[in-house]
């Protein structure tokens, strides 16, 4: 069949459908054809709605005193950064503080600084695994207003020292958290990883769901008595809840059913299914922009592994009302790998991951950052190894945030994801209570700004783009706005704009500077329903209705 005997037959099965077909077709030279899906009034196939805020980060908890600093020193960088996105998508990112250090840092009421950390090589050269943490660690929660945090108790350590820890943080975490500053507790961190962990595994090759089950219902009750002494307010229904049960995965030592199954929720007070993701391994061979991030195929398939989970958990009544959430994610696990992670190609993955979820009902992601993390959203200081600043990563958060904008509280956001014939490309639609809003476009294939092997700077006058045209209900818009997610290249990790926008640090210390060299202001016209957007190859567009 032929290309175009193939496009209208397409055309006619949507008609007798009564659907509306969004096709893409070249118009220039060195433009390329792509077809895209329906785009309907109504949120057919939508995931459920959002929860607010939906773009959030996971800080590792060593590295919290970095991006929060304290209180005679707070970190403005990180709160101005975070503000952009509460402006954007009008809730402030929640913060869940833990991560694999969590299960390591035990508590010092000597300690003068906030922490002290020794990096042990053969466990990891990114963070400390020998780590004391004082009782100035907790002043990091008093650094940044109107945002709420996730506090995440140690569970790795199961001695006498690691109990003496729990009941010393309690009561400095729940008077820290205090006022409305606490979103959810958490115990542990990716505890299916506790019996498997190199060189040194901190649970015994037999423990299984049953005993994870067991320890976590013992610290939460501990941890429930010392509230009662402390922070009593703290105990109420809306406000004890919980995050669990924080796996890194689905394949791991433990089975996230049989934990549920297991009495995981025998006290009802978890409030979100919280699992773990990253899309590949950074030392894993083959790993590319092009076939692991810059992929909608890779990302749909890492995704829908949790997708399934939820169904199966669900219709089983084991996790009935409980959202389920990425509360730790990002691109390539062991923090990222140079020029792939911390480049504008991740960011443009990022928008596909974190829309792609919210079409498929997981409802948040916390995506996850470390100082000298190469997947962090920002570096929070000046060191040794890296130079404090905006990161490519932040520019995809900040389109997510604005395809996810509500007016008011009220308003409930849902996403369908409009599926694509190229892997390289994805769509998505936001409505808001349940009227088309947006549309958001990513063009993931690659263009390099600089040449690989020599380091030569590319000619922009060769890279390619894509037109894409979409049919939108009738009566819509006349004309629609577009925001534009731009660099120089796929590979590029400065130079990032959205609707010409910068967040860089040297610049205003974080906050939105305008660029005199970037177009904005962009309208497309509606003709008879229709409209068409040129994409150059890796960059991201929203056109608003």
């Amino acid at each position: 069949m032929s290309e175009s005997s193939a496009s209208i037959r397409k055309m006619l099965f949507c008609l007798l459908l009564g659907a509306t077909v969004a096709t893409a077709v070249p118009t220039t030279p060195g433009s390329d054809v792509s077809t895209i899906s329906v785009v309907e009034a109504v949120p057919q196939g939508a995931g459920a709605a959002v929860l607010s805020p939906f773009v959030s980060f996971s800080i590792e908890f060593s590295s919290f005193p970095d991006f929060a600093g304290n209180l005679s020193r707070p970190n403005t960088f990180s709160k101005n950064l975070l503000d952009n996105l509460g402006d954007l998508q009008g809730v402030s990112p929640y913060l869940r503080v833990g991560g694999n250090t969590q299960d390591l840092a035990l508590y010092d009421p000597k300690l003068k600084t906030q922490i002290n950390g020794t990096v042990v090589p053969a466990v990891s050269s990114d963070y400390p695994s020998i780590i004391s943490i004082g009782p100035s660690y907790f002043e990091s929660y008093a650094t940044l207003p109107g945002v709420k945090f996730s506090h995440g108790f140690n569970m790795g350590n199961n001695g006498t020292r690691g109990m003496e820890t729990l009941l010393a943080t309690v009561p400095l975490a729940c008077k820290a958290l205090g006022g409305g500053k606490l979103a959810y507790w958490e115990i542990g961190n990716e505890p299916d990883l506790f019996k498997t962990t190199t060189p040194n595994s901190v649970r015994p090759p037999n423990w299984t769901e049953s005993d994870y089950v067991t320890e976590w219902l013992e610290r939460e009750r501990v941890i429930r008595r010392q509230l009662k002494k402390s922070c009593p307010e703290m105990l109420t229904d809306d406000g004890y809840k919980y995050i669990a049960p924080s796996f890194a995965g689905l394949t791991n030592s433990l089975d996230a059913e049989k934990t549920w199954q297991d009495g995981l929720n025998k006290d009802n007070i978890i409030s979100l299914n919280s699992m773990h993701n990253y899309i590949g391994g950074a030392d894993v061979p083959g790993v590319t922009l092009r076939h692991t991030l810059m992929n909608h195929t890779a990302t749909k398939h890492s995704v829908d592994q949790h997708v399934n989970l939820s169904r199966v958990l669900s219709h089983d009544g084991l996790t009935k009302d409980i959202p389920y959430i990425l509360g730790e994610t990002n691109s390539l696990y062991h923090q990222g790998k140079p020029g792939l992670s911390n480049s504008f190609g991740a960011a443009l993955w990022g928008v596909d991951f974190n829309l792609y979820c919210a079409s498929q009902s997981i409802r948040r992601t916390h995506m996850h950052m470390g100082t000298d993390y190469r997947y962090a959203s920002w570096q929070p200081i000046q060191t040794n190894k890296t130079t404090v600043g905006t990161k490519a990563p932040y520019y995809g958060n900040v389109m997510v945030a604005a395809m996810l904008k509500k007016e008011s509280d009220s308003d409930d956001v849902q996403v369908v994801n409009l599926p694509t014939a190229e892997e390289t490309d994805a769509a998505y639609a936001s409505y808001v209570n349940g009227h088309l809003t947006r549309i958001a476009v990513v063009n993931m294939q690659q263009f390099n700004y600089t040449d690989e092997e020599t380091g030569a700077i590319s000619e922009l006058s060769d890279r390619r783009s894509t037109r894409y045209t979409f049919q939108i209900p009738t009566g819509s818009a006349k004309s629609l706005s577009v925001q534009r997610l731009m660099a120089n290249g796929s590979d590029a990790i400065t130079g990032i704009t959205w609707d010409g926008w910068s967040y860089n640090y040297e610049l205003d210390n974080g906050k939105p500077v305008r660029q005199s060299n970037v177009t904005i202001g962009e309208l497309v016209i509606v003709k008879k329903g229709v409209v068409e957007i040129e994409l150059p190859y890796s960059s991201g567009a929203i056109l608003n209705l």
